[in-house]
């Protein structure tokens, strides 16, 4: 359903602004560069996810139909498991989560990747 995928990307992507918001101003502070480094490159993959996957919405509901719709799905899946280890990784995490994090960086690309060849098939 591509309104409940662009909901879904919408509410990420005020995640992702709140966070690069949070991460500028209650953690400057805090964390020192490369934690704060870390911290908002999260924030701005998961913008990217969020953006990308509003397009996809965008783009299925105007003419290619459901097929690409669960192509945003794993953009957004990505972008938040992406994003989340990098968040947990700035926050002291465990650095085990820098091995969960290409797993988000991959949905990601497979997504956008499915999504292109829906969408160069003219969604059929």
């Amino acid at each position: 359903m591509p309104l409940r995928l662009a909901a879904a990307a919408a509410l990420l992507a005020a995640v992702a602004v709140a966070a690069g918001a949070f991460g500028a101003h209650a953690l400057a502070a805090r964390l020192d560069a490369r934690q704060l480094e870390l911290w908002q490159t999260g924030s701005r993959y998961l913008a990217f996810a969020a953006l990308g996957a509003l397009a996809v919405a965008a783009l299925a509901s105007s003419g290619l139909g459901g097929r690409g719709t669960g192509a945003g799905w794993l953009v957004l899946a990505g972008g938040a498991l992406f994003a989340a280890t990098l968040f947990g990784l700035a926050l002291g995490g465990p650095r085990a989560l820098g091995a969960v994090t290409p797993l988000g960086g991959a949905a990601m690309i497979a997504g956008l990747l499915w999504f292109a060849a829906v969408a160069w098939r003219g969604g059929s």
